[in-house]
C-alpha cells in the first residue's frame, strides 16, 4: 500500500490553500491583480512569503472559477472582462433572475421568504465594516439561496457561475464613497416586496438592482484604471 501524507499535513495545506486563495480574490476585487496581466506562481509566493504550491493550487481555483486562465509556461492571466462581456452577463442573469423573483413570491411562503432575512442582513452588515470579501460571499449565498427557492439546481448552477464570472472590480474606491451601502439594501427591499406578495414590483427591484450592479462594476473599474495599485500581497 502507497504511503499516505498525514491527514493533519494535508489539513494544514488545505488551509493554506483556502488563504491564499481567499487573499487572491481580495486581489482581484480591490484591482491590485491587473486583467490580461500574467503572474508567475513563483513570483506571487514570494509576496505571499509561502511555498509556490499553495500558490499554484489556489490559481487553479481560481481557473475553474473563470477568475484567471492558465498561461503555459509562464503563470496564469487574470480574466479579461469587456464592457459587452458585462453586458452580456447582465442581460443573461435578466432574463433568468427577474421572472424567477416573480415566480418565487407567487409560490413561496412567507416563512420560506423570512428565512433569507439573515443573509440580506448580513450584506448590509458587511458592506458597513467595509468588508468587501464578506459582502460578495453574503451577496452570493442570499441570491443563490432565493433562486433556489424555484426547485431549479441547474438554474442556480448557471446563475452562479454568471457571477463568478461577472466579478466587481475596484470596489475599494465604491466602499471608500459609500455607495455599496445602497446597494446593500436594496436586498432587503427586495426581500420586504417578495414576503408582502408583490410579485410585480420584486421583479421591478430585482431588475434595477443588476442595473445598478453593473453600474457599480463600471465605475470600480473606471476607478481602478485611474489608479492601479502596486502588488503587495501577504497570505493572511
Amino acid at each position: 500500500m502507497a504511503d499516505l501524507k498525514p491527514r493533519n499535513l494535508i489539513s494544514v495545506q488545505e488551509r493554506l490553500r483556502d488563504q491564499v486563495a481567499h487573499a487572491l480574490r481580495a486581489a482581484l476585487i480591490s484591482g491590485e491583480l491587473r486583467p490580461g496581466v500574467v503572474y508567475s506562481a513563483p513570483a506571487l509566493a514570494a509576496d505571499f512569503g509561502v511555498s509556490a504550491t499553495p500558490v499554484r493550487e489556489a490559481m487553479l481555483d481560481l481557473a475553474r472559477e473563470g477568475l484567471v486562465e492558465a498561461v503555459r509556461n509562464k503563470g496564469f492571466r487574470v480574466t479579461e472582462l469587456t464592457e459587452g462581456d458585462l453586458d452580456d452577463f447582465t442581460e443573461i442573469r435578466a432574463l433568468i433572475e427577474v421572472p424567477t423573483v416573480g415566480r418565487v413570491t407567487r409560490t413561496a411562503t412567507p416563512e420560506q421568504l423570512e428565512r433569507l432575512r439573515p443573509a440580506a442582513q448580513a450584506i448590509v452588515d458587511a458592506a458597513g465594516r467595509h468588508d468587501l470579501i464578506g459582502y460578495l460571499e453574503a451577496d452570493r449565498q442570499f441570491h443563490l439561496d432565493l433562486l433556489g427557492l424555484a426547485g431549479n439546481a441547474r438554474l442556480v448552477e448557471v446563475v452562479g457561475d454568471l457571477r463568478k464570472r461577472s466579478r466587481l472590480y475596484g470596489l475599494t474606491r465604491l466602499d471608500a464613497r459609500g455607495e455599496l451601502v445602497s446597494s446593500a439594501e436594496e436586498h432587503l427591499e427586495l426581500l420586504d416586496l417578495m414576503i408582502s406578495g408583490d410579485a410585480d414590483a420584486a421583479e421591478e427591484c430585482m431588475s434595477r438592482h443588476l442595473g445598478h450592479v453593473r453600474s457599480l462594476w463600471a465605475e470600480g473599474r473606471a476607478d481602478a484604471e485611474e489608479e492601479r495599485p502596486a502588488l503587495r500581497l501577504r497570505a493572511r
